[in-house]
Parts: structure tokens; sequence; C-alpha cells
């Protein structure tokens, strides 16, 4: 069975391969899509629906019931805010559906603190032969489609 992963920021898909660092751009903890965020105030929504498996400020993690799980990183480095301007809208163990807030930030901030604002989205341990992507360059609004992830 396929499993729709929804965006979980409005902006514009790139290609893995852009995102400046090397654990994303190489695929090392998966395959994905990443997302160059609006810098305007936004709530990260959840790509699909499951468990807060992990939660950070900056990162959160969303496993789905079949096992799946997504990966979201806002923005690169962000840990090094500690916390500093992100809202965290649940805790882990909290069951959520896909389009739920889960973390507020703000995209703007994280330029001006000097971390680059991109979104990975990440399907963990996936076959990246597994993953149909939307084509890069396109404008995607929060809860749009980013990628189906087949069996």
């Amino acid at each position: 069975m396929s499993l729709t992963v929804h965006s979980p920021v409005a902006g514009t898909t790139i290609p893995m391969t852009d995102v400046p660092d090397a654990v994303f751009a190489q695929a090392m903890v998966g395959p994905g899509i990443a997302v160059q965020p609006k810098e305007e105030p936004a709530d990260a929504v959840a790509p699909i629906d499951g468990t807060v498996a992990t939660l950070h400020p900056h990162a959160f993690v969303i496993a789905g019931a079949d096992g799946r799980a997504v990966l979201v990183h806002l923005g690169i480095d962000t840990v090094k805010q500690k916390g500093e301007g992100f809202t965290l809208h649940v805790v882990r163990g909290e069951a959520v559906r896909a389009g739920q807030p889960v973390i507020g930030w703000d995209p703007a901030a994280v330029r001006a603190a000097g971390y680059s604002p991109v979104v990975p989205v990440v399907a963990l341990d996936a076959a990246s032969d597994s993953l149909s992507l939307v084509p890069t360059g396109r404008t995607i609004a929060t809860g749009e489609s980013l990628f189906t992830w087949g069996d």
C-alpha cells in the first residue's frame, strides 16, 4: 500500500542533493525531497497520520501505523538555536493527523540567525526507488502531496 507524504511547509521544492548538509544531500538517513520555505512565520504540520516518535524544537519524526516514518527537519544546523524561535504544539507520543500543526517557526528568523531555513522531508529507512517525488522547482502549499511512498 502506498503512503502519500504531504508538505509540512509552503515553499518551493528542491532536490535533496541541493540541501547544504551532507547527511541530507547524500541521503544518509533516507531519500526524500526538500522545501525552500516561504520566509514568514508559520506552523510546520504533520506530513502523515501517525504518532510523534521524535520531537525536538527544530525537527520531528512522525511514525505511521504501518511502521513507515517521516523526518521533517526545520532548517540546517538549527539545533544550534537551542529552541530559540520554535514553538512546540504537540508532545512526543501524541497521535497526529496529516496537516496538524506540530511546530511553529519563522524561516526568516532562521536565516537572520545565519542558518539555512531549507526543510528536508525524509522517508526514513526507505529505498530511493520506492518514492515517487513531485518535480523540483515547484511551488507547493502546506499540506500538498510531496511524494508517494510505495511498498
